[in-house]
C-alpha cells in the first residue's frame, strides 16, 4: 500500500462513517477506491476530506446523484464550490423551499382534520 493511503477500516475510523456507508458512497460514484491484488479497497490521502464533503452535502439534503456531480467542483480544502455550480445549488435550494411549503400545507390540513375530529368526538 502506498504511503498516505488508507484501508476501508482506517477510513471508517478517521471519519466516523460506517464501512457499509463508505461502500455505498463508492457504489454511488462519490468516493473512489483502488483495489489491491487481493481485492482490498485502498483510499487516497484525500478520502477523509471527500467523506467530510459528502456528509456535509447529504446533511444539506442533496441526493447522491447531485453530490456525484458536485464532487469534482470543490474550490480549496473546505466545502466551498466553484462558481460554475452555484446555479445548480440555487435550483436545489428552490426545490427544498418548494418541498417545505408543500409539507407545511399538508401539516396545516392534517392539523385541521385532527381538530375537527377531536371536536366531533367531544360532542358525542
Amino acid at each position: 500500500m502506498e504511503p498516505g493511503h488508507l484501508k476501508i477500516g482506517e477510513l471508517s475510523e478517521r471519519t466516523g462513517v460506517a464501512i457499509r456507508l463508505l461502500r455505498y458512497y463508492e457504489a454511488q460514484g462519490l468516493l473512489v477506491a483502488r483495489r489491491s491484488e487481493g481485492g482490498h479497497r485502498h483510499y487516497g490521502p484525500d478520502a477523509v476530506t471527500a467523506v467530510a464533503r459528502i456528509r456535509t452535502l447529504l446533511a444539506a439534503g442533496l441526493p447522491t446523484r447531485v453530490i456525484r456531480d458536485l464532487m469534482p467542483c470543490f474550490a480549496g480544502d473546505g466545502v466551498e464550490l466553484q462558481a460554475c455550480v452555484l446555479d445548480h445549488l440555487r435550483v436545489q435550494l428552490a426545490d427544498l423551499d418548494s418541498r417545505i411549503a408543500d409539507l407545511t400545507q399538508a401539516r396545516v390540513a392534517l392539523g385541521g382534520i385532527l381538530a375537527d375530529s377531536t371536536r366531533a368526538l367531544a360532542v358525542v
